[in-house]
């Protein structure tokens, strides 16, 4: 434990930790010396007496996707009875019953549709900032953007300006799941991107003046150093660009999947270990997000504790998640009452973490 407690220290005076030694904390911290020293490091990048959220809405505009992967319990085949895309004036309904609930931001992401063309998100993208100029459109994950050149056969570059003229704020993380190829080949999700692609549309994004998420969706049975070639390849594109904004690590919910019964279910002990190891190993990402949405409220507000200074959304509305057996709801009254509760001040923010 000797040399675990002096990478601790050394995360905490605010050096920067190797491949080597985040593999240690994996295989050898305990549990409240992680949170102890992600706690911290969370001080020190971060006002200590706050803590952050957001009131915005997932809209999931369509569930149609040309992919298969094993984790996901959401999508459905072109011609499933329950496929469905959203038409434009229910999206636009959904916006304006989030900005009457004091919403300020969408997270708009769906599968990836084989038949919509960029003209159809282009379209989307215009009718929503022209309705709700005030509205942060934080919209399409790295797969989408990726097939969405594919299927125009447009540079990369290309595609994402377009979709900024017509309205796009910023990118969500999604699609990351784990960042190492062996583990996106067993899941089925490197087939809609691998861990260069996920990481070149943010690249692109972000050359392009926009800020983006990275997420980490882990407990699929990857193995802890796939855990690290994930925060690594994350730090290192931060290194080169600056265009993160948070990190949201959450766990693999298993309900209606085709991994259901073939992989352990990630507890408690083992994400808020994972989420604190991200605060130590991401040194040059300011905030870093606690999930409620999978480990319910109490978790969510222990992860203050553990490197989290930020608890996301309230969530108005959340399908994918939901899909595989999360329900977990809440007001916007419980989640400043949840953030009290741990000791902070409740802050409302806006997507790029500006004040409100």
């Amino acid at each position: 434990m000797a040399a675990v407690e002096k990478i601790l220290d050394k995360a905490v005076d605010g050096g920067r930790l190797g491949r080597d030694e985040i593999q240690a904390l994996f295989d050898e911290g305990g549990l409240l010396e992680l949170g102890q020293a992600a706690a911290a490091v969370r001080r020190r990048r971060n006002p200590a007496a706050e803590a952050t959220y957001i009131i915005d809405r997932n809209i999931n505009y369509t569930n149609v996707c040309v992919y298969r992967c094993r984790f996901c319990a959401f999508y459905r085949k072109l011609d499933d009875a329950e496929a469905y895309v959203l038409p434009f004036a229910e999206v636009a309904a959904k916006v304006a019953e989030t900005v009457a609930a004091g919403g300020t931001g969408i997270l708009l992401q769906g599968g990836v549709h084989p038949k919509l063309r960029l003209e159809y998100y282009e379209s989307l993208l215009a009718e929503l900032k022209r309705s709700f100029p005030q509205v942060h459109l934080h919209a399409f994950s790295a797969p989408e953007i990726w097939y969405l050149a594919k299927l125009e056969d447009m540079p990369l570059r290309e595609v994402i300006a377009r979709l900024v003229q017509a309205g796009l704020d910023s990118v969500p993380g999604g699609g990351a799941e784990i960042l190492e190829d062996e583990t996106r080949r067993r899941i089925f999700s490197r087939a809609k991107a691998s861990t260069k692609q996920w990481l070149e549309v943010h690249r692109e994004a972000h050359g392009l003046g926009l800020r983006t998420t990275a997420t980490m969706m882990f407990g699929v049975g990857e193995s802890s150093a796939a855990r690290v070639e994930h925060l690594l390849g994350v730090r290192e594109l931060q290194d080169e660009t600056g265009g993160f904004t948070a990190f949201i690590p959450w766990t693999f919910q298993d309900a209606n999947t085709d991994l259901e019964g073939e992989v352990e279910p990630v507890g408690g002990f083992d994400y808020l270990r994972t989420l604190a190891i991200s605060r130590l190993a991401l040194d040059t990402i300011d905030h870093v997000q606690g999930s409620w949405v999978t480990q319910g409220p109490k978790l969510g507000q222990l992860s203050l504790y553990f490197g989290a200074d930020d608890l996301g959304s309230i969530m108005l509305e959340e399908n994918v998640v939901a899909a595989a057996g999360a329900q977990y709801r809440m007001s916007q009254a419980d989640m400043e009452r949840m953030i009290r509760g741990a000791g902070y001040e409740p802050r409302q923010r806006r997507t790029l973490y500006e004040p409100l």
